[in-house]
């Protein structure tokens, strides 16, 4: 078990960077997500929740992409903060309900998984977040919080502390990300 609680505190650890990195707008953070995303993806399957390892397995390749995305430059210009619309990001969010659905039957009719549902909710807003955030895009931040806020009680069920935590801290930071990527975003109308 020791080996357990050391890729939890590791994985933990890269996240945190990931995350703070994240709110700066920093490139680098996409690197220390992938790292913590490979440790979390056996941790996650040992405990048999699966959705989340699939959520990890995404999180290294939206990792690659939030790294291409952010580092591509157009017209000498880098990825700025931005927003869709409100039709869009609720096209989303029930596209993300309706796979939320199928996951968590999926996963509680041909697997051992446990909390197959809740899980899966959080896997597949997760999925819809990440790619927001890889686009900059300010509405993910809210989802975020959500999303967040609906893990912590998934991690404590599950007795992964540190996870809980973290992911305390990922709760509270995205109101933090939400209205620094806002700040940003407003600035770029008070430059035009």
């Amino acid at each position: 078990m020791e080996i357990i609680l050391a890729l939890e505190i590791l994985a933990v650890f890269f996240g945190l960077l990931f995350l703070i990195l994240m709110i700066f707008e920093r490139i680098e953070c996409w690197i220390f997500g992938i790292i913590g995303s490979l440790l979390s993806i056996y941790l996650f399957v040992h405990l048999k929740l699966y959705s989340e390892a699939i959520l990890y397995l995404y999180y290294v390749f939206i990792g690659f992409y939030g790294y291409l995305s952010w580092s591509k430059k157009k017209n000498g210009i880098a990825l700025k903060v931005s927003n869709i619309s409100v039709k869009s990001f609720l096209y989303g969010l029930s596209i993300s309900t309706l796979l939320s659905f199928i996951l968590g039957y999926f996963f509680q009719k041909f697997t051992d998984a446990t909390q197959t549902y809740y899980d899966a909710f959080t896997t597949i807003f997760s999925f819809y977040a990440s790619y927001l955030e890889a686009k900059k895009v300010l509405f993910g931040w809210l989802l975020w919080i959500v999303v967040n806020g609906a893990s912590i009680i998934l991690y404590q069920s599950k007795s992964l502390d540190f996870y809980a935590g973290l992911t305390i801290f990922y709760f509270l930071m995205s109101f933090v990300g939400y209205f620094k990527w806002k700040k940003k975003m407003a600035t770029y109308h008070d430059i035009a």
